[in-house]
């Protein structure tokens, strides 16, 4: 699961949002021109699914209470999940009950984003004003390798299952009193001082977005699959990374284990030759411990050649 967030797509969030919500109804205008009878996706919020782009606009331009000309007016949150993720979907739902689930997850990504400020009264998403817009195709730009590498050229659609959300939020919350920032990294001088400043974790939020989805739509994510071992991976401390690195062999161990062939039915199981414990410590504390020792080993060796000799009869 890939959650970002950023100024916008357009770059420029201290002036009017009509930018970006021109930009991000792009998937409509291309439908209007080869599907003309077909209706526009929607914006949502909060359980409303037919929002129309000049009520975005509108709302989010009007809730700048205090706000100077060079701060930030909203914020942009991506919300895209992987190929598997959306493949585990598509299991799930078809394609109509898909999109409905996924914007019903992106309410509840949107309820953690208010958590994550830790102020008072702001513990929901319906304490922000934020609109989201489903968007199903990619595309191609420079940042891309493929595209840095001559492999793809920029604007091209991209390849695969594109699912995604976009979601504009403001900068206040729904009163329009409070300032909300996520690029507010500021740990204040104390517990108290830091609820006021409104510090966002957005490693935390980041996360809390993946357990969301694991837990709404039951998924199954293994570590080198999450965003804790690969935040871990890039941004921890050489003890950490190695000590992910041991938990994946780990996991990757066990689920050969899991599923290892079973052995056949008529195959004998392999006779032990290991040295039961209790016997090698009482030999070990014998005065003549040396040969008390190679005696045990000699046993050993006899009832195995034993049990090879008998298996052979049998045959």
């Amino acid at each position: 699961m890939f959650i970002n967030i950023t100024a916008s797509e357009t770059g420029n969030n201290k002036g009017s949002s009509g930018e970006l919500v021109h930009y991000l109804e792009k998937e409509n205008r291309l439908a209007a021109k080869q599907q003309p009878d077909k209706e526009s996706e929607r914006w949502f919020s909060n359980g409303r699914t037919d929002i129309q782009p000049h009520e975005v606009r509108t709302k989010i331009d009007n809730n700048v209470a205090q706000l100077l000309k060079t701060d930030a007016k909203f914020f942009l949150v991506n919300i895209s999940p992987s190929q598997k993720e959306l493949r585990h979907l598509s299991e799930k739902y078809d394609i109509t009950d898909r999109e409905a689930q996924l914007k019903v997850y992106a309410e509840k990504v949107m309820d953690e984003y208010a958590r994550n400020f830790k102020r008072p009264g702001i513990n929901s998403s319906k304490h922000l004003v934020w609109f989201g817009k489903l968007e199903h195709y990619r595309y191609y730009s420079y940042k891309d390798k493929e595209v840095r590498q001559g492999l793809k050229e920029a604007g091209t659609l991209k390849e695969g299952d594109q699912l995604h959300i976009q979601i504009i939020v403001s900068r206040k919350d729904a009163t329009n009193k409070i300032k909300l920032s996520p690029q507010n990294k500021s740990r204040g001088r104390n517990q108290a001082h830091s609820q006021k400043v409104g510090q966002f974790d957005r490693v935390a939020f980041k996360a809390s977005g993946e357990r969301i989805f694991d837990q709404t739509f039951d998924f199954d994510r293994g570590l080198g699959e999450s965003f804790r071992y690969a935040n871990g991976i890039k941004n921890g401390t050489a003890e950490e990374k190695q000590n992910l690195h041991n938990e994946k062999a780990a996991e990757t161990s066990t689920v050969k284990r899991i599923f290892a062939p079973t052995p056949a039915i008529n195959q004998q199981p392999e006779q032990s030759t290991s040295i039961n414990a209790k016997d090698l410590l009482e030999a070990l504390l014998m005065p003549n411990r040396d040969d008390a020792v190679s005696n045990l080993l000699g046993r050993k060796r006899r009832k195995r050649k034993g049990q090879e000799t008998d298996q052979e009869m049998s045959l």
